[in-house]
């Protein structure tokens, strides 16, 4: 993507400023977050001189005004964590349900091309089959859940009926440099590699045979762009395809790290899905053919929290 001028709402976070190192390479962006997670440190070594921040909350910012003129929008802006919207219903139905349907009202009347959806495999909740394809029935276990497919509902209705191009990717276990290891809702991945750096024995629930499907950022940032410049709408997966175990996971990152460590057990939580992985067949048809490159992406994480912990 080049010479285009794109909005990205929760541009400061995790995912979002991954994505906005890259668009900076040769676009003009507008970042629009209310710094409540996200980081401006996150954007620190990027080109501010093609960089505009509008540090309002989504659901309050003059959006109409912020689109002006802007190409494509990538909403990321989100109540992201399960435990917070279980404990702030409401609040996550504001910023994830509310704060969506503006983002795409303002996109609507500044005739933006298209808007693509950070949504979430949350949607599925519990399955039977894996791998989990879109055709998978939804069935959302938490309010983040329910906001993240509701969001999907209003993208597609935006495009059926006010011809507005949206298009929803459901992220499944997102991990890479920037993840906030110290956030008590933070990933599994950061959270080992923490742990092995203080040479401590990180918790894992259950037994550790429960399977997850680990995409990294950079993979997440390529779909995202691929989803804008493709002609499709409709709601897509985006992981790697592939299952790996908790236990697994924690072998490979302590290989990484040669550290001789082993986890603690505790009581699987409640409610833990057991078993997902994604389809990613569908996502072949907007170009998205993620490489099979884990481990050394695993290694790259672990050199990033290794050299930020040095610092």
């Amino acid at each position: 993507m080049k010479n285009k001028k794109v909005a990205v709402t929760g541009g400061l976070g995790f995912i979002g400023s991954h994505l906005i190192g890259k668009l900076n390479e040769n676009n003009d962006v507008v970042i629009i977050d209310n710094q409540a997670s996200g980081n401006i440190k996150n954007i620190e070594d990027l080109d501010f001189t093609k960089i505009d921040t509008d540090f309002s909350d989504i659901t309050q910012a003059n959006l109409e005004l912020i689109f002006e003129d802007v190409d494509y929008v990538f909403h990321m802006a989100a109540v992201t964590s399960v435990p917070l919207s279980v404990n702030d219903p409401i609040k996550s139905n504001e910023v994830n349900i509310t704060g969506t349907l503006k983002v795409l009202e303002a996109a609507k009347n500044c005739e933006v091309k298209k808007l693509i959806l950070s949504s979430s495999s949350a949607v599925y909740g519990e399955t039977e089959t894996v791998p989990i394809n879109e055709k998978s029935p939804i069935n959302p276990l938490s309010p983040y859940a329910v906001t993240k497919a509701t969001g999907e509902l209003y993208c597609r209705v935006y495009s059926e009926i006010y011809e507005l191009s949206t298009i929803a990717l459901r992220y499944f276990n997102v991990f890479g440099p920037k993840q906030d290891p110290k956030s008590q809702y933070a990933a599994v991945i950061p959270i080992f590699i923490d742990k092995l750096l203080k040479n401590e024995s990180p918790l894992i629930y259950g037994d550790g045979k429960q399977t997850r499907d680990f995409v990294s950022v950079k993979q997440v940032v390529e779909a995202n762009i691929l989803a804008a410049k493709s002609n499709k709408t409709g709601s897509y997966n985006i992981g790697l395809g592939k299952s790996t175990s908790i236990n697994q996971l924690f072998e490979m990152i302590k290989d990484i790290m040669g550290k001789d460590i082993s986890p603690i057990y505790e009581n699987e939580r409640t409610g833990e899905i057991k078993h997902s992985v994604a389809d990613i067949s569908k996502a072949k048809s907007i170009g998205y053919t993620p490489k099979n490159e884990f481990k050394e992406e695993l290694a790259e994480t672990v050199e990033w929290f290794s050299s930020k912990l040095k610092s």
